[in-house]
């Protein structure tokens, strides 16, 4: 269960940031023989490893979607009613974020502009097994679409019968996703960077998943292969105060626990009965959930800290750079300026991560093991190039000529100098 630290130093925040992680030289090994696999054998190493990490034997990861159309997939009608809430919410938050095209007149002369342009191919990747996220189809094929990706590729696992997840292709389907191939973990990640005769390579890797699927995505980009974010194990830390609701705290960390025993849950606060109730409401409530082993291997790698101010409570918590954090409190406003690095944030009692996760309109693929220190959540810009053009005149290389020159000269790069010098005499 989560144990509580109490009055932790400023020299102990390093320690407490590290997130648990699988041996690195074991995880490298394993994922660099995937991708020798697939780069030599394609398809008949990817339908292996689908045997091996999923106990499913096909033929081929082609799923066909001919023919299908959202609407017949079986699924409850009211699951279907609130994948089509969620994905309104998400369209109209991501298609604010769209930029535009701009063209700055510099001087008499010389005009520079900045184009978008979407990414051709890119590739998304939703992890399957024991609770297929169907949610983070919306969270990457919708802001691909709208920045007009002219192909998008979705890799899955199979379950069990080799099929599709029917939530998963309902929401493919939704979002104009026809491409569609059931292949899981790592092994689908190095055929999205390299291609096979059924996966075709792309320019770009989007989705979450484990320490695997993260170890694939930080190879694909030794391949040329951008990817979104290092997306890893999921985790939330939660700031609490003397206003916060103790049962809404419990839940919320058991919320995020039972994403995977290798999810991590923080509890901060200066106020230690809000620590002490939680951890009350935290025992009752974990026996009525579904995934309680799963929640308990999480808990028990996870922590509570007992802060002695609310200024070293903060340095602590952008230190740590949680993917998600909660300010549970009902003036959550007034530490709004307090937060420099998270992934994303919900404000107060009543905003549950589990809100972001589906349908409030953010989007929930997130930077987790401290990467929020320098990396932003998905969101349109990540699926889009922006290329600059400038347009000089005669008149302005006369003008900004000599400026050219003295930088080149003092770089000691006459060629660079030249390039001007010779426009201003012919």
């Amino acid at each position: 269960m989560l144990k509580t630290i109490i009055y932790p130093k400023r020299e102990d925040f390093k320690i407490l940031c590290k997130r648990p992680e699988i041996d690195a030289e074991l995880l490298m090994n394993g994922v660099t023989h995937i991708f020798q696999e697939v780069e030599k054998y394609g398809d008949e190493a990817l339908l292996k490893f689908t045997d091996l990490y999923d106990n499913v034997k096909m033929d081929s990861p082609v799923f066909d979607t001919t023919g299908l159309y959202y609407d017949q997939i079986p699924i409850p009608a009211e699951l279907k009613a609130a994948i089509q809430i969620a994905s309104s919410n998400i369209e109209k938050f991501h298609l604010a974020q769209k930029s535009r095209d701009i063209t700055v007149n510099i001087m008499p002369g010389i005009t520079c502009e900045q184009k978008i342009e979407p990414i051709e191919k890119v590739g998304i990747y939703i992890p399957g097994g024991s609770a297929p996220l169907f949610s983070t189809v919306l969270m990457l094929a919708i802001p691909a679409r709208l920045a007009g990706c002219s192909q998008i590729i979705l890799c899955t696992p199979p379950d069990s019968s080799g099929n599709i997840h029917p939530a998963v292709l309902y929401a493919a389907l939704l979002c104009g996703i026809s491409e569609i191939r059931l292949a899981g973990g790592a092994q689908a990640i190095a055929a999205l960077t390299l291609g096979t005769a059924t996966i075709p390579a792309v320019n770009k890797i989007f989705g979450p998943g484990n320490q695997y699927v993260t170890a694939a995505k930080k190879m694909a980009q030794n391949y040329g292969v951008a990817i979104d974010i290092p997306a890893g194990p999921s985790e939330v830390l939660i700031f609490a105060d003397q206003t916060s609701i103790p049962e809404f705290i419990a839940a919320d960390l058991l919320a995020q626990a039972e994403h995977g025993g290798d999810s991590q849950v923080v509890l901060v606060s200066t106020n230690k009965s809000i620590i002490a109730e939680t951890m009350i409401c935290l025992a009752a409530q974990i026996e009525d959930i579904p995934r309680k082993k799963i929640a308990k291997q999480a808990l028990d790698q996870s922590f509570a800290l007992l802060m002695e101010t609310e200024s070293l409570a903060f340095d602590f918590i952008n230190a740590y750079a949680p993917e998600h954090l909660i300010i549970a409190a009902d003036s959550p406003g007034k530490y709004q300026k307090f937060i420099t690095n998270a992934g994303s944030v919900f404000m107060g009692n009543y905003c549950p991560e589990s809100a972001g996760d589906y349908a409030s309109g953010t989007n929930h693929t997130l930077p987790t093991n401290g990467w929020a220190r320098s990396y932003s959540g998905v969101n349109m810009d990540a699926f889009c190039k922006k290329i600059t053009f400038q347009n000089i005149t005669k008149e302005g290389i006369n003008a900004l000529g000599q400026t050219i020159i003295t930088m080149a000269e003092a770089e000691q790069l006459q060629a660079h100098a030249n390039a001007v010098k010779i426009r201003l005499t012919l």
